[in-house]
């Protein structure tokens, strides 16, 4: 059932997670390959075309919409004016290696293209670093099922026990960052009431009293 699933569905699935943000889901079908369900080449092929892809639309976006789209998120705000700063130290190292630092998979590539890095040489170094990412983390996912094996023996039957928890670990860090930019949010929100207070209390401090009526 499981064989059959994948067939169908598999590289597709790989595909989507890659093209928006897929660690969690390169590191399963790296595990799945080593217990045969699925190819590794093909895996680090669909992941490849998934994260260039992906990576080269929020790119373009950034580089028309990039400060309407960083102002949505106050995380994202926040995260793309200290991505700006390294980016404009060291541009092209941080094109090849932004896959690699999790949570910037959204952020950098837009804060690339607002800083007007030139399309072509993202072309070029995306792709190379979309290479590297696809084949690195697909590699250690398929050795980990190798040295797992070499411990336990067999490990056909812990291998949904595996799965699953790889899963839980996956979902447990979207939900991390989730509930992180929820306090962010409401934080950048309380100081911009009370930063609106101030102004408006030194508004009220600075206006010039009414002129007295002299009496007659």
């Amino acid at each position: 059932m499981l064989q059959q699933f994948l067939h169908d569905f598999g590289y597709f699935a790989l595909f989507l997670g890659t093209f928006f943000e897929g660690e969690t889901i390169l590191v399963l079908a790296g595990f799945l390959a080593f217990r045969g369900y699925m190819d590794i080449n093909l895996v680090v092929v669909v992941a490849f075309f998934g994260s260039y892809a992906g990576d080269q639309l929020w790119y373009f976006l950034g580089r028309k919409h990039g400060r309407k789209l960083l102002a949505r998120k106050p995380r994202w705000q926040m995260m793309g004016d200290r991505a700006l700063e390294h980016i404009r130290k060291h541009p092209d190292i941080w094109v090849l290696s932004f896959r690699f630092v999790y949570g910037l998979r959204t952020v950098m590539p837009v804060a690339i293209g607002l800083s007007g890095y030139p399309p072509g040489r993202y072309l070029l170094l995306n792709g190379i670093g979309a290479a590297i990412w696809a084949t690195a983390l697909a590699a250690a996912a398929y050795h980990f099922g190798a040295v797992l094996e070499g411990m336990l023996g067999s490990i056909k039957k812990y291998e949904l026990w595996v799965l699953g928890a790889l899963l839980i670990l996956g979902v447990g860090l979207w939900l991390r960052r989730r509930f992180k930019n929820a306090r962010l949010a409401k934080q950048v929100y309380a100081d911009e009431q009370a930063a609106k207070a101030a102004l408006l209390n030194q508004a009220e401090v600075a206006k010039p009293a009414d002129p007295k009526t002299p009496a007659e």
